[in-house]
């Protein structure tokens, strides 16, 4: 396969330059709560207005249904935004209509515009070509060149993320290119032993990557709501816990795949379980095989977490991805920090993956610099692991 152009081959200065990132952070109150990612997408936005470019910030956030809705609003994004570029971002109230198009008539060298959330357009995830392309005319109409820096969404054929590539000259951002280089670790030559560490709330996401992890991988720790199916494939009762019985026979399969190939599968010996996910909640350590009928567990157990800090201690490579419990709330942040303090002390080359997993090691106070790389994806960076064509990887390879 060719290589990526980056945007080093570009010529940006004095052109409109339309940049994919991937912005879809936490908002609570009309403010931010996590800027990991708009953090992640400064360096190539600062190279290019350095250079002279006017630069035209498109984004997502959430899953609106195609339409606007104002609580999906990209304002406080653009608001913050601002304040990390140290120069102002004009927000245009749509995503390629004429506020837009306003906008962008105005913009000069060194000036930035974001447009409104693209997921407010049908076109931007139809599955019709000629839907999405006719949307990606629109926004294509707006800039003379594309760069592609929204690692999260590469997964997507989405008009944004590979039908304007399509339409423009095209390159990589520095997220991109640095996303690429560090996962590239874990699918070619990877050092061993390479455990994994599973985790989240959003299981169904990640359990069809958990085959392709079995068969790379000498050791794969689940904890959080991902544990349940396992443990009910064993034959446990979890109680109330998070769990989507069809999950439970492809966790069976899996156990049968990893004592096939000899990977050492370790799930929790213990949770921390109360009646509802609620910080006042009465809680209290249950066996894992002992969770009461009436509980729901909310975090692997300190039994577990030493446990899966050990097995963690003498690995060359980890992968994590997905929080041992519901970290937000302090009683059941304990099993995510150790792992996190795990990580950092092991010596390891250590990948975090999943923006909920970036998320809490910053609101649990563990600097990004303590871990190999922090990748902005989830399941873009899954999808990339397992080695399948990523749409918006793949159209910037100019054929």
């Amino acid at each position: 396969m060719t290589m990526m152009k980056t945007i080093d081959d570009l010529a940006v200065a004095g052109q409109r330059v339309l940049v994919r990132d991937d912005l879809n952070v936490p908002v609570d109150g009309g403010r931010v709560t996590d800027d990991g990612r708009i953090r992640a997408a400064l360096t190539t936005l600062t190279a290019l207005l350095d250079r002279g470019a006017g630069v035209i910030v498109c984004a997502h956030l959430g899953r609106p249904k195609g339409e606007p809705d104002p609580k999906y609003s990209l304002a406080p994004v653009a608001a913050r935004l601002t304040e990390l570029l140290g120069r102002p971002v004009q927000f245009a109230a749509d995503t390629a209509g004429p506020a837009a198009q306003a906008a962008v008539a105005t913009l000069r060298p060194g000036g930035v515009v974001m447009l409104e959330n693209l997921r407010f357009e049908a076109g931007e995830t139809s599955k019709d070509d000629d839907q999405r392309g006719a949307f990606a005319d629109r926004l294509a109409a707006l800039a003379e060149l594309y760069v592609a820096d929204g690692f999260g969404s590469v997964h997507r054929k989405h008009a944004s993320v590979y039908d304007v590539a399509l339409r423009l000259p095209h390159a990589a951002g520095y997220l991109v290119q640095a996303e690429v280089a560090a996962l590239t670790r874990l699918t070619g030559d990877i050092r061993h032993p390479y455990a994994v560490v599973l985790g989240g709330a959003k299981v169904a996401d990640k359990f069809e990557a958990i085959g392709s992890l079995i068969s790379a991988a000498d050791r794969v720790l689940i904890g959080g709501a991902m544990a349940f199916p396992f443990l009910v494939a064993q034959g446990h009762k979890v109680g109330t816990s998070l769990l989507e019985p069809g999950q439970v026979d492809l966790a069976s399969g899996y156990l049968d795949q990893a004592a096939r190939a000899g990977t050492q599968i370790v799930l929790p010996s213990d949770f921390i379980v109360a009646p509802e996910p609620a910080a006042g909640a009465p809680h209290h350590v249950a066996a894992a095989d002992a969770i009461p009928a009436d509980q729901m567990g909310l975090d692997i157990g300190p039994e577990s977490a030493r446990s899966f800090a050990a097995g963690i201690r003498g690995a060359s490579t980890i992968f994590w991805n997905g929080p041992m419990g519901v970290f937000e709330l302090a009683p059941y942040a304990g099993g995510t920090s150790t792992v996190a303090s795990a990580l950092t002390g092991s010596g390891a080359f250590t990948l975090i993956g999943g923006g909920d997993t970036g998320a809490a090691i910053r609101a649990l106070g563990f600097p990004e610099s303590a871990f190999g790389y922090v990748s902005t994806g989830g399941g873009a960076t899954l999808e990339f692991i397992e080695g399948k064509t990523l749409p918006g990887l793949a159209v910037l390879h100019d054929r």
